[in-house]
């Protein structure tokens, strides 16, 4: 199992960035994928997650609204796209795996996942 997160980057607030996790190594239809961040400081968080076999896909309170998770099969990547960022998005965002069926409920516990991508910066600044 292999994951790579990239995307990552420096904007201002309101901006966009779309971080993208290839994977491989697996059936990406068949398994869960979470994004997490972690800034300076304080302990890594989850941001998204997405249920494959069903669709189903679960968000922080904190990006509801403003982030969005997707699934290409045909690439083998999952997709963050996140919009109207603040300062406060500043951290490491990660991906991760794990074989979570449908009706799992929210995943968005860094304790859930056994399969990690390295880490891509996002800096949110004025």
């Amino acid at each position: 199992v292999q994951l790579q997160a990239s995307g990552g980057g420096s904007v201002q607030p309101g901006g966009s960035l779309r971080l993208s996790c290839a994977t491989s190594g697996f059936t990406l239809d068949q398994w869960s994928i979470g994004w997490f961040r972690q800034a300076p400081g304080k302990e890594r968080e989850g941001v998204a997650d997405i249920i494959n076999r069903d669709g189903a896909t679960h968000y922080a309170r904190s990006v509801k609204g403003r982030f969005s998770i997707s699934t290409d099969v045909s690439k083998n990547t999952v997709y963050l796209q996140m919009n109207n960022l603040k300062p406060e998005d500043t951290a490491v965002y990660y991906c991760a795996a794990d074989r979570w069926p449908p009706g799992s409920g929210e995943l968005l516990l860094p304790r859930l996942f056994a399969h990690w991508g390295q880490g891509t910066q996002v800096t949110v600044s004025s």
